[in-house]
């Protein structure tokens, strides 16, 4: 990430704070979390999605992300909530410019549904 033009790190509950909190220190960016709902004490935007095994839904605050921001989403693991980080960042004006994943579980197709988004994966499991 370093030279890319960014303002914000997000990182996803729970994995993703620990990924997405050293990233932002280190490269001197803001952080924010993603938390399932229910979790943040401000007044937040939420998202449902669906998971392989049913539904969940997201939150951030509202006030975290202001039209311009340049995004860039750290976690673990790319499965399906991606999607909807991205829709819940563009909603409140962000500009997402990369998703950065440890691991890429090739078999849930995840870069065809961030198709139009720069996606970095460390590991690519062909399974699912």
């Amino acid at each position: 990430l370093e030279g890319m033009d960014f303002n914000i790190v997000i990182g996803p509950e729970s994995r993703g704070f620990i990924f997405g909190m050293p990233i932002a220190y280190n490269l001197q960016k803001a952080f924010v979390p993603i938390r399932k709902k229910g979790k943040l004490p401000c007044e937040t935007a939420s998202i449902k999605y669906d998971l392989e095994y049913g539904s969940a839904e997201i939150e951030i605050h509202k006030r975290s992300i202001k039209p311009g921001d340049k995004v860039v989403i750290v976690d673990d693991l790319m499965a399906t909530g991606g999607t909807a980080m991205i829709k819940l960042i563009e909603g409140l004006g962000g500009e997402v410019v990369e998703v950065l994943c440890l691991i890429e579980l090739m078999g849930l197709k995840g870069r065809e549904k961030l198709k139009g988004y720069k996606v970095d994966s460390v590991i690519q499991y062909p399974g699912n």
